[in-house]
Parts: structure tokens; sequence; C-alpha cells
């Protein structure tokens, strides 16, 4: 599938720079491209490879000045990270467009109902009642138990699991192996010491445009709905446990826990390995660095947190300054006893 510099600049909407009929056929980095290829330069640290590079056409932002002669055609955009990332997003949806029909063997059960442009692939299985929006695209492997609702333009890559009475929106992409609505981790504890299972009867709902990555598990609500709401993006190995609340806008990285009955608020922003204890708030705006143990409620919103437990971000880059001068506080330390104990030592000397 090729694309001609001028194609791409209306896409774009951007100002080019060179040969307009020059075409692509792929997409490189900048500094391992070849030509027929289509890269970007957004880092200012790698615009020297603007100037040796064979890529074909490079997206670049509309600031840059050059400060020598670049063989690449360029298209000129305001920000040339977002282009191309909206390019990238055109080339996949061009290329699953084609995608379409059922494969065999897969089951469909009793009373689905199927859009317009749907794609299911081999060995897929679905229960009864399901109801399937238009471009969906389930791919080989993917289990969806009764009564789930899929929104139009669904993506659900191999191995997804979908348990009965989930309710996924429009415009939802969610990576393979990723479990959506298993049991949440609720038991109780009985008088002769065993544990007896809480029944999960509540659902998992996902707002529109919605990512989640690949083997992230999101547990099912005791009652009520386990909610991850618009525009969440998840990353790959996140567990999300029952009754949680992720607020709209909200990115998570890889690794993450969050216990049962959180409510994360809206444009929060967390690192990879956090521990997010159970049924407390965290407040819109929040970012949280990568390892935080988050024990209590951040109220405070757009404030920066760090450390296990969470603390201000400043508190906690002045507390890891003081822990990397423990060895020579302890030097000094002993320093001033032995002087301490050398002049006690003088003082209690006899004299003629």
């Amino acid at each position: 599938m090729q694309f001609s510099a001028a194609q791409i600049a209306m896409i774009l909407q951007g100002t080019i720079e060179g040969d307009a009929t020059i075409s692509v056929q792929g997409f490189g980095k900048i500094e391992e491209a070849i030509g027929g290829q289509l890269s970007f330069l957004a880092n200012p640290k790698y615009e020297q490879y603007l100037y040796s590079t064979k890529a074909s056409i490079v997206i670049v932002n509309n600031s840059l000045t050059l400060s020598a002669p670049v063989s690449a055609t360029l298209i000129r955009v305001p920000d040339a990270y977002s282009a191309f990332a909206t390019l990238l997003a055109k080339y996949q949806e061009i290329t699953t467009a084609a995608l379409e029909g059922i494969q065999q063997p897969s089951h469909i059960g009793n009373s689905v109902s199927i859009g317009t442009g749907v794609f299911v692939g081999a060995f897929a299985f679905i229960s009864d009642y399901v109801r399937i929006g238009n471009q969906v695209k389930i791919f080989p492997g993917v289990f969806i138990g009764n009564n789930v609702v899929l929104g139009d333009q669904v993506v659900l890559h191999p191995g997804v699991v979908i348990y009965h009475d989930c309710i996924i929106g429009n415009r939802v992409t969610i990576h393979a192996g990723t479990v959506i609505g298993s049991d949440g981790f609720g038991y109780a504890p009985q008088k002769d010491g065993t544990l007896s299972k809480v029944p999960q009867i509540g659902n998992v709902k996902v707002e529109d445009d919605v990512e989640i990555g690949a083997n992230v598990t999101i547990d099912r609500a005791t009652i009520g709905s386990t909610t991850i709401h618009k525009g969440v993006k998840l990353d790959n190995l996140i567990q999300i446990a029952h009754n949680v609340e992720i607020g709209e806008q909200t990115v998570i990285a890889a690794q993450t826990g969050i216990s049962g009955s959180t409510k994360v608020g809206k444009g929060v922003m967390m690192g990879g390995q956090i521990g997010v204890a159970g049924h407390i708030q965290i407040a819109d705006g929040s970012k949280i660095g990568a390892k935080s143990g988050i024990t209590k409620s951040l109220k405070q919103p757009n404030n920066t947190w760090h450390g296990n437990p969470a603390i201000d971000f400043s508190s906690s880059m002045r507390q890891q300054a003081h822990t990397r001068q423990l060895p020579e506080l302890e030097k000094r330390v002993a320093e001033l006893e032995k002087m301490v104990k050398d002049l006690a030592n003088l003082n209690t000397k006899p004299t003629l």
C-alpha cells in the first residue's frame, strides 16, 4: 500500500517541502529508515539524523529550523509526534478494514446480534445473547460470555476473554491475553477459620475510546460495576480489582495493581509497579511515580506523588537525598562520638 507525500499532507493538513509526488510504502525510525519509508522527527536530540536519513518522507514540527540540506521530502505540522500517531492509526484502520466475515471453525451462540463489517477469527467462541456492533474485529481464540455487549469498532486481539454480562463501549481495543470480568477477590472469614467465597454478581463496564494492553485483568464487581471511563489507557500486566473506578483520560503503566473499591480520578498518570490500597480515592490530575505505594487517599488534585508510602514529590526527593548521605553521616557521627569520648577521658584524669 503506497501513499504519496501529497496524500499524507492532506491527511495531516501539513505543508510539503520537497517532492510532493514521492511515495512511501512503510515506516522506519529516522536513524534506520530506508528509501520508500516514512519517518518523523519530534525529539531535538535526533535532529542530526534528519540530514543523513534515507527515508523518503519525514514529518517534522513547523518550528524546526534546518541547519543543513535535507534529501527527504518534509511535511511540516504543528506536532510531529501527534501527527505520526494519527497517520499510524489511519494506516492500521485501512489495513484492518479489509478483515470481514466469520472464519471456521468458530462458535456463534443463540440469539447473537452481529452488526455490519464484522470479522470473527477461527476458534473464537461467542456465547448466547451477545450483541456485537459494526466494524468489530474479533481475532482467533477470543471467548465472549453470555449477554456481553460490544460497541462499534471494537478490536479484540487473540486470546481475549470477556466474561458474561460485561459491556464494552465504542472504539475499544483490548490486546492479547486480557481477561475482563473474572471474579473479584472476595472471601468472608468463618468462625472455624475457613474462607467462604462471596459471589461476584456485578460486571465490568468499559466506556468509549479505551485501550487495554496485553495480559491485563479487570475483575467484575461484587455488586454494581467495575468501571473504566472514557479515554483510559492501560498498559500491559495491570490488575484492577472489583468495584474499582478509573476516571476519564487516566493513563496507567505496566505492573500496577489497584485494590478493590478504589476510585481513581480523571486525568491521573500512574507509573509502573505502583501498588494502590483498597477503598481510597485518588484526586483528579494526580501524577504518581513508579514503584510508589498508595496507602491512603490522595485528596489534593494535580499534585505529584512518589515513594512508599507515597508522599509529595519534593519531600520524597529530599528524603532520597538524605538517605544517600547516610553513610557519610554515620562516619561523621562515629568521629564525633570518638571526640566526645576522648574529651571525657581527658576530663577524668587525676590532677597532681
